[in-house]
């Protein structure tokens, strides 16, 4: 149950047949090479909107929708601008290979961070404006009329003198003849009429009827199926295989080494191709990683709490010696697992590859990472590659990365002018995935006579993401995703709280399992260290924890409004249902504010039952309310199973949780009752999809010291003791 308030398939060619028109305009995506060369069939530039003679528009989607709803909220934008009816929308991927062709015309394709609505915002808005203009001064041109005498609305162009009317579809094709305008101006927000509304998902039809077709589903005629089984431990190779062992089995086609660590089996299905991979004997040389444990890697993230040097992500004052004054100091040390993606949807990709050319079909996050890595692993340049974009069956930051993809494309480049799909068994995409990163923290604060705090160091010791993605984004060896949420400000992940003495620093260390950006990134583990850290202050201190957080929070008025708005709905202050107690927590990410209060029952027996939790979100504008509702209730999911259930562990250099009997996730009758908060403020646009997770886990957790009076430091809780202390 779920309440909500606001305050205050087929790929389809560039042009969808000889009957449709499209409108282009001057308006450069962020990040465009300048402008781009259209073809000679269609005078446009910029080309975000197609319009056929029947009036249906088609909107072209460069982001890419994996259940977060970025289509239809990006289609909600253009068409806020457009004027168009929404009933006639269609939307369509483009392709990295035909923005390449055009000078990045469709600007960043990355769907991660957040940011596929913030990010795109301005220049689809500015898309759709362009492109009514060009209408409206098609319709006037026509008529005789001055522009200005003309209005558009619900696909339809009036002169408002004579009540003359032109649908779309008939001043399309002398519409994308016109100069697009420049400059374009933009709606003021008061006058939105779409943006700020809960409409329908454009995919929800097709999703409940099954019409949606996902990697997984996709058929082609001749198709083989490959499965791969890759060294068990990071950075092995394959030592030998006995090919001719399977070779004679049902259906299979071919047994391939693919590259240095994998082995495939090719088969005319799937279960064919799993069969043959199972029975064929393959040794391994795991080298130096095959000694690594799990208890490795605690050792490792120990010795960096105390560690003498780390860099420093926020500080202020003299922390060290403000805490070293202090007459009391209140210590603890967290710590974060490993955590996989986990997405519905193991990793695939079809991929046709030729001497001349090589096409791929597979959900990614980025298309044009995407191409690159096909072109690579294709030894072909980008020109004579593409990539065509399915719906993702999941993301979660998996698909940022494609080391599936490159083995889908090595393969098939072994089996040329054959469509050969590469399908990951769930246990081998949960054992080769790239994971959240490992992490403890050690938290101490300076505690003064009055129970305020003098100084606080957090010492974070554990991986670092960019050290492994993008080694070339560290500054100065230092990872400053490491320090989200924790930022001294910015409009991305600023810190809620002010201390008179700060020191926040990270000692990397590095592990061989490889790290990646997983939903919520590196605010899920600092928001549990920061917000249980300051619930700890404030128990030792015998304050109220919501009062401790609001002296801190003076100067952070939208972190304070946030925490405000869920103390106040989950009744903070007064009794809570008997035998349910109450926590809080808040911060700020990928350029929203949010905060949660979970209201949880802990039984005699230790049975934790998280009853409701109330959640704030201020992402500045609000495209479509229920979405966020949505997003919210999702991102609960997500970061509750990681909670309750969620950790990978190493044995032998390898992962050992290889399925969902493992790796458990929420069930349905775990839930708990969601009440979201969407609360815009206006002036700024955040994400939706990430923010809200990180709040859950130390809500819950500050709920269930309330109500055992333990202090759980470490996660998931199936491995913790929850009968009252």
């Amino acid at each position: 149950m779920t309440t909500t308030e606001t305050i205050r398939a087929s790929r389809r060619s560039v042009l969808a047949g000889a009957g449709a028109f499209v409108l282009g305009f001057h308006v450069a995506p962020k990040g465009a090479l300048g402008q781009a060369a259209a073809p000679a069939a269609t005078p446009e530039i910029n080309a975000w909107v197609v319009i056929h003679p029947d009036d249906r528009v088609v909107l072209r989607m460069a982001r890419s929708e994996m259940g977060q709803g970025t289509r239809t909220g990006l289609c909600q934008m253009i068409a806020e601008e457009l004027h168009c009816d929404w009933a006639k929308i269609e939307t369509e991927y483009v392709t990295p290979g035909q923005s390449l062709a055009r000078n990045r015309a469709w600007g960043n394709f990355l769907t991660a961070g957040s940011q596929g609505i913030r990010q795109s915002q301005d220049y689809v808005r500015r898309g759709g404006a362009a492109a009514r203009i060009m209408l409206v001064q098609a319709a006037a041109a026509q008529w005789n009329v001055p522009a200005s005498e003309c209005a558009a609305r619900d696909s339809v162009i009036t002169h408002t003198p004579t009540g003359r009317t032109l649908r779309y579809g008939q001043v399309a094709a002398a519409a994308a003849r016109l100069t697009p305008p420049d400059p374009v101006p933009l709606k003021d927000p008061r006058e939105w009429t779409l943006i700020g509304r809960s409409v329908p998902r454009l995919d929800t039809v097709a999703k409940t009827t099954g019409a949606l077709v996902y990697g997984s589903d996709l058929k082609m005629p001749g198709m083989l199926v490959s499965v791969p089984k890759r060294c068990p431990v990071f950075g092995g190779r394959v030592r030998s295989f006995d090919a001719a062992r399977v070779r004679s089995m049902p259906g299979v086609k071919h047994v391939l080494q693919v590259g240095d660590s994998a082995v495939a089996v090719v088969a005319d299905t799937f279960w064919q191709a799993k069969v043959a991979l199972d029975a064929l004997p393959i040794e391994w040389d795991v080298g130096d990683n095959g000694r690594v444990q799990q208890s490795t890697i605690d050792a490792m993230l120990d010795e960096g709490l105390n560690a003498a040097e780390a860099f420093v992500g926020n500080s202020n004052g003299d922390a060290r010696a403000a805490i070293a004054a202090a007459p009391r100091k209140v210590e603890a040390v967290y710590s974060y697992p490993f955590q996989n993606h986990a997405p519905m949807e193991p990793m695939n990709a079809t991929v046709v590859w030729t001497a001349a050319r090589c096409d791929v079909w597979c959900p990614t996050q980025n298309g044009e990472a995407a191409l690159v890595a096909t072109a690579q692993a294709a030894g072909l340049p980008q020109q004579q590659c593409d990539v065509h974009r399915v719906d993702l069956g999941g993301g979660f930051g998996r698909r940022t990365t494609h080391d599936w993809l490159i083995d889908a494309v090595l393969t098939a480049k072994q089996i040329p002018g054959v469509p050969i799909k590469t399908m990951w068994t769930r246990e081998e995409d949960m054992t080769h995935g790239r994971y959240h990163p490992v992490t403890k923290a050690k938290m101490t604060a300076g505690i003064d006579a009055q129970g305020n705090i003098t100084g606080l160091h957090m010492r974070i010791s554990g991986q670092s993401i960019l050290s492994f993605v993008f080694p070339t984004a560290l500054q100065n060896g230092r990872d400053p995703v490491q320090f989200q949420g924790l930022n001294a400000g910015g409009a991305e992940s600023a810190i809620g709280y002010s201390f008179p003495n700060l020191l926040i620093d990270h000692a990397m260390r590095n592990t061989h399992v490889p790290p990646h950006f997983w939903r919520g990134v590196n605010h899920n583990q600092n928001a549990i260290y920061l917000e249980c850290f300051l619930d700890e202050v404030a128990h030792a201190t015998n304050q109220d924890p919501l009062a401790l957080r609001r002296k801190l929070m003076g100067n952070h008025p939208k972190h304070l409004a946030v925490l405000n708005a869920v103390a106040e709905r989950v009744g903070w202050g007064s009794a809570p249902p008997a035998g349910r107690f109450r926590g809080i927590a808040q911060q700020m990410g990928f350029g929203s504010y949010v905060a949660a209060a979970a209201e949880v029952s802990v039984s005699d027996a230790g049975v934790l039952r998280i009853h409701r939790i109330v959640a704030a979100t201020d992402s500045g504008v609000a495209v479509n309310p229920r979405q966020i509702e949505m997003q919210v209730e999702g991102s609960f999911v997500y970061g509750l199973s990681a909670l309750l259930y969620g950790e990978c562990t190493v044995k032998d250099g390898a992962i050992e949780q290889t399925n969902f009997d493992t790796y458990n996730v929420l069930r349905m009758d775990e839930m708990p009752q969601v009440e979201t908060i969407v609360m815009p403020s206006g002036g700024f646009w955040g994400g939706v999809g990430e923010p809200t997770i990180m709040v859950a886990a130390p809500a819950v957790l500050n709920a269930i010291f309330a109500a055992t009076g333990k202090r759980i430091r470490s996660v998931p809780l199936k491995d913790q003791d929850l009968r009252r202390a």
